[in-house]
């Protein structure tokens, strides 16, 4: 825990050949095709445009408000606290096993090839349908930008031609990834502050005592019932800074520089996400309207009535980029986790996938699924929204049902015995923010499978639940009978000294 105030030293030559005897010492000598070219800064850049506090916010302001009411600001503080838990947890593991793929290697390593593959291949699920769902979700944004009616049709060629942007910008190299997502944490941040402060100075309607007032939000029922719903938000913004991990072999040290980066990942995101979400609930004129469906998008008339035509278009420019820089690095991630699963061949076209461009340094077809994927689930909200609704519904519980299985692997491990080692270690603290950790994500899983709306029928309420069974099931499926974890060779269940084989569950 003392590291956490030192400052990520600059990779010297020597670091590096350190670096690459870990990576040996896990079993990946063979693997030097990554350059260490991403840099703290890079890697904290990587993690918030991951999380992207604009996204977060303006995707679901509206809703969030009009359920509760402007309390549903200390939701952020909230799960930012309980994910904190988790970025602790994931940091004590990364820095042991800082392998490319993040979550499938360190539950690989620390229960077994079964949970591994499990785990990557639902937190890959997830990864893919959330890049189609940030993409789907910048559509209206960029029709207002342009100038265009909002539409179907225009929210999906938006969303294709921003996955295709993101998909040719990774595809450039791990120092492109670097420099544009460092971009993008400048754009909006920088954004984000000069929106907030212009609110708050020149167009703010209330004081912070709205914060402890519901104006009548969620009558009729009990209020807590309201606000959970409402936590969506909070919920919905606190991923991102795994994807810090999943470019292990990409940062120089780091066993020491990841975790820090995953922190600093909350903190700089979760301070955005507050200011943000704080300004624009104080330039809200009538929450009263809000709450009652009258007003269906405040945050829009906000941002016009305080910033005019020209300045509305600045403002949507920079979300725009937030979307953008948010694409790019679901897909680094998920390219990653891909590639990471193709190399210990236990993924269908492993071979393909496993491919590397050794003249970018970037695995070309595993990005390319990252791009390609999502793509077809963009375009099949043309066939049926229902669809689109329902593969998207399992993204965030998808993430969440990723963190937890490391989680639950880890506590499991170090009931067995293991003892991390690496650069940073949580020491006595390892088991209760590990148990911290493992009840905060469960009740935030349950939180998100939570039935809201008796009056939609049954789908419609059990909608991420059933999304979330269909995706285990069929991943179960294919677990049982193409048996994938039997194949190749690399290091499984050797975080402890147990009488597991490696091919044990």
């Amino acid at each position: 825990m003392s590291i956490e105030s030192r400052k990520a030293p600059e990779a010297s030559p020597h670091e590096h050949d350190e670096d690459a005897a870990h990576l040996a010492a896990l079993g990946y000598e063979y693997e030097t095709q990554f350059k260490r070219e991403m840099t703290f800064w890079g890697n904290v850049s990587l993690g918030f445009t991951y999380l992207s506090p604009v996204v977060g916010i303006y995707s679901l302001f509206a809703i969030a408000l009009g359920t509760a009411g402007p309390p549903m600001f200390w939701s952020l503080l909230i799960v930012g606290a309980g994910q904190m838990f988790v970025a602790m947890i994931f940091g004590e593991i990364v820095s042991n096993y800082p392998v490319a793929g993040g979550v499938y290697p360190w539950s690989r390593r620390l229960w077994g090839r079964k949970w591994g593959w499990m785990n990557g291949w639902v937190y890959l699920v997830a990864l893919l349908t959330t890049i189609a769902s940030v993409a789907y979700g910048a559509g209206p944004y960029l029709a207002a930008f342009l100038g265009m009616q909002s539409s179907v049709d225009a929210t999906i060629l938006a969303a294709l031609a921003i996955i295709a942007l993101a998909t040719c910008l990774n595809l450039l190299g791990t120092g492109v990834l670097n420099k544009v997502a460092m971009l993008g944490l400048i754009a909006e941040l920088g954004g984000a502050v000069v929106v907030g402060l212009w609110l708050l100075i020149g167009h703010r309607h209330h004081d912070l005592s709205v914060l402890f007032d519901t104006f009548g939000a969620g009558e009729g029922s009990d209020y807590f019932v309201a606000f959970a719903a409402a936590g969506l938000i909070g919920i919905f913004q606190y991923y991102g800074f795994e994807a810090c991990g999943d470019v292990a072999e990409e940062v120089p040290n780091p066993g020491r520089t990841i975790p820090k980066a995953m922190r600093m990942t909350i903190y700089i995101g979760g301070a955005a996400a507050m200011f943000v979400c704080l300004s624009l609930i104080l330039a809200v004129p009538d929450f009263g309207s809000v709450i009652s469906g009258a007003d269906s998008d405040p945050l829009m008339g906000v941002l016009m009535a305080a910033f005019g035509p020209i300045g509305y278009k600045v403002v949507l420019g920079v979300v725009l980029i937030s979307f953008v820089s948010c694409v790019l690095s679901l897909q680094a991630a998920a390219s990653r986790l891909t590639y990471s699963m193709a190399r210990d061949g236990i993924l269908p076209f492993s071979t393909l996938l496993s491919r590397f461009s050794e003249r970018r340094h970037v695995p070309p077809y595993a990005l390319l699924i990252a791009g390609v994927f999502p793509a077809l689930v963009v375009i099949g909200s043309k066939i049926s929204e229902d669809a689109l609704v329902a593969i998207i519904s399992f993204a965030a519980m998808g993430m969440y049902l990723g963190f937890q299985m490391v989680v639950l692997a880890s506590l499991r491990a170090r009931l067995k015995g293991w003892k991390p080692a690496g650069k940073y270690q949580l020491g006595r603290w390892g088991v209760p923010v590990n148990v911290m950790a493992l009840l905060w994500g469960v009740l935030g899983m349950i939180n998100m499978a939570w039935p809201r709306s008796p009056e939609a029928g049954w789908f419609a309420n059990y909608i991420v639940l059933i999304s979330s069974l269909f995706v285990v099931g069929i991943g179960g499926l294919y677990l049982a009978l193409r048996k994938p974890h039997l194949k190749g060779n690399a290091p499984a269940a050797d975080a402890i000294d147990t009488q597991e084989s490696a091919g044990g569950s």
